[in-house]
């Protein structure tokens, strides 16, 4: 098996804005442009070393520069070498003593650069090696100096070790907020897929709680059918029993199943699950926080899951005006009728609109699209094969609308 090499980045070829991307590309090429010919004339005017060396020299100690950008490390092994053999070219030179040596100050200038690029892109144990380098160079020209030694000789060692302490720091610390961000996005991911799971959790209990009702309503006829029907043959007394165990025995698979869906949190779920009746009394708790609330009720008969769904929906509806409008006007409405197109049987329209509120929220109302509370609805209208459209609306009000069909053909 073949691995294919990684192409080498550029620096900060990761950043969002163009201009930090190109910024590296134009500090390379200003510094390779400018330290060109400063070098040549340097070395030519002030140090008397000729002119076709000097710009041998300069093409070394300068065009890599523009290397640096994508391979730093490498750029540095020319340089350092170019550095280093610049420094004892000028031996065999007769050059003021005045004058910086062993590196003149268009190649600490040059060498600053590299080492900052180089801090961005290499580790730790590079950074080290490659200071160390600098450092032993630096004191091994020394023995050499023709002028002696002082402060000023050391001046690469010093500016190269801070440049690469900086450039290491700029890159850890780069590193640490990218780590950051990824594991909040992650975290995110996280929440919204354990709510999905907590409210799927929730719908399978209450849905026990439903179906657990008609089960035994089921069980109770066929048990006492030979009772209430007289004159029964026997293969209809054995089928009436065969019905009757079936349906204890999912019944007893039901609660097994709701043992492990429950929690200790959950006790007070084991009271009648809720439907379109006891959508009143959230209207009224929400009006009781301060925000007048319009109901237009429906006494239509729905199936037991769909109003347990409409309820659920109208009071995460309601949860969110409290929590992100306070105060505002909402209108709450239930209807029953075909849809408008004709395709279908009857559906139950839930609507859940509220105003802007009188006073702005601290926050947007929805921030970086829909909360977590919305992945409930969704999981309730999926449940009995509806529709939901949520919204925030022109004026800064919010909008739920759920279509929930009533027949069982238009369940998917």
């Amino acid at each position: 098996m073949t691995s294919v090499k990684e192409r080498p980045r550029a620096l900060l070829a990761g950043a969002s804005r163009r201009w930090v991307r190109a910024l590296p590309w134009a500090v390379a090429f200003v510094l390779c442009v400018a330290l060109l010919p400063t070098t040549i004339v340097v070395l030519t005017a002030d140090y008397g070393l000729n002119g076709a060396l000097a710009s041998a020299l300069a093409v070394a100690q300068a065009a890599p520069l523009l290397l640096a950008v994508i391979q730093p490390l490498r750029a540095w092994f020319v340089i350092f070498a170019a550095d280093v053999a610049g420094a004892l070219v000028l031996l065999v030179v007769d050059f003021e003593e005045r004058l910086l040596w062993p590196f003149p100050p268009m190649e600490i200038v040059g060498y600053v650069g590299l080492c900052l690029a180089l801090g961005l892109r290499g580790s730790r144990r590079t950074l080290l090696l490659v200071w160390l380098a600098t450092a032993g160079a630096n004191v091994g020209l020394g023995f050499v100096a023709p002028h002696g030694t002082n402060a000023m000789s050391l001046l690469l060692t010093i500016l190269g070790g801070v440049a690469l302490l900086l450039g290491g720091v700029l890159r850890e610390r780069y590193e640490v907020q990218r780590r950051l961000a990824e594991q909040e996005t992650i975290s995110e991911a996280e929440r919204g897929r354990r709510t999905l799971l907590e409210e799927r959790a929730r719908i399978a209990r209450e849905l026990h709680d439903v179906v657990a009702h008609h089960m035994s309503v089921i069980t109770v006829q066929a048990d006492t059918a030979e009772y209430r029907l007289a004159a029964l043959p026997p293969d209809v007394r054995e089928e009436f029993t065969s019905i009757a165990a079936t349906a204890r025995e999912s019944l007893g698979e039901m609660r097994r199943l709701l043992g492990v869906l429950r929690n200790e949190d959950a006790h007070g779920e084991l009271a009648p699950q809720p439907g379109l009746a006891q959508i009143g009394q959230l209207v009224d708790a929400t009006a009781r926080t301060g925000g007048p609330v319009e109901f237009t009720p429906c006494d239509a008969e729905v199936p037991e899951t769909v109003g347990l769904s409409a309820y659920r929906i109208v009071q995460e509806a309601l949860a969110n005006v409290v929590r992100h409008a306070p105060g505002a006007a909402t209108h709450v409405s239930l209807a029953v009728a075909r849809p408008a197109d004709g395709q279908g049987g009857e559906r139950l329209t839930v609507l859940v609109v509220n105003d802007p509120p009188p006073q702005p929220p601290a926050g947007p109302l929805e921030v970086g699209g829909t909360g977590h509370g919305l992945v409930g609805m969704r999981e309730r209208v999926r449940l009995v094969g509806g529709t939901l459209d949520v919204g925030p609306l022109p004026d800064g009000g919010f909008r739920v609308a759920a279509q929930l069909p009533l027949t069982e053909e238009d369940f998917t």
